[in-house]
């Protein structure tokens, strides 16, 4: 798991460098958030549509990691607010064709619970509206990125491997650390700052349901 979470991160980061550097080398602030269709750029088609899918992909995976959280908590707290109530602790057994099955072995039925179904389908709708009304996508993408960039990926993890070290205050290693944390700290607020700034400008001429970038 280290080795693939190293190489996996490595590649992405490598990648992501590159494109953003040879995005802005080549268009400056004018650079635009879809590199392929910023600049009427839709031939080759299939090349879009191909850049599109993995988009797809890549997003509805990424949806299901951070959605987990949210709704194991929902439920949670519906469950300690409503225990007796039935649309809460109710379970019930669909039975499925067995073509669908796994395997042999696997039961021909499928837990079905009301109250994962109900609340996760108006998570999710609530979510695809919210998302369906903002007119811009990067600048909102970037300022959450700026803001969970340091403290979940720079402060956390330094805190943890210096208690894990036993890494001492004052030494060589501690202020390397801690200089290396401050400026990814700067990096954060840069960013955030950037990022506030193009939400605003954008809200001059933002229409709901209506992309701007």
């Amino acid at each position: 798991m280290k080795r693939a979470s190293f190489y996996g991160l490595g590649a992405a980061t490598a990648f992501y460098l590159a494109l953003g550097c040879a995005g802005y080398a080549a268009f400056g602030d004018d650079a635009p958030g879809n590199v392929l269709t910023g600049f009427a750029f839709h031939e080759p088609s299939w090349l879009v549509d191909a850049a599109n899918a993995c988009v797809v992909v890549h997003l509805v995976g990424a949806y299901q990691v951070f959605a987990q959280p949210i709704f194991a908590r929902l439920e949670s707290c519906a469950a300690c607010r409503w225990p007796d109530a039935k649309l809460v602790n109710a379970t019930y057994y669909v039975r499925v064709p067995p073509f669908l099955l796994r395997s042999a072995s696997s039961p021909p039925t499928v837990a079905v619970a009301p109250l994962k179904l109900v609340l996760r389908t108006i998570v999710i709708m609530f979510t695809t509206l919210v998302a369906m009304l903002l007119p811009f996508f990067n600048a909102v993408l970037g300022l959450i990125g700026a803001l969970g960039f340091w403290p979940l990926s720079v402060y956390f993890p330094v805190s943890m491997h210096m208690a894990r070290l036993n890494i001492r205050r004052g030494e060589l290693r501690w202020w390397a650390l801690q200089a290396m944390s401050f400026v990814c700290l700067l990096v954060s607020i840069g960013a955030s700052i950037g990022s506030v700034q193009d939400i605003v400008h954008n809200l001059k001429a933002a229409v709901p349901f209506k992309t701007v970038n």
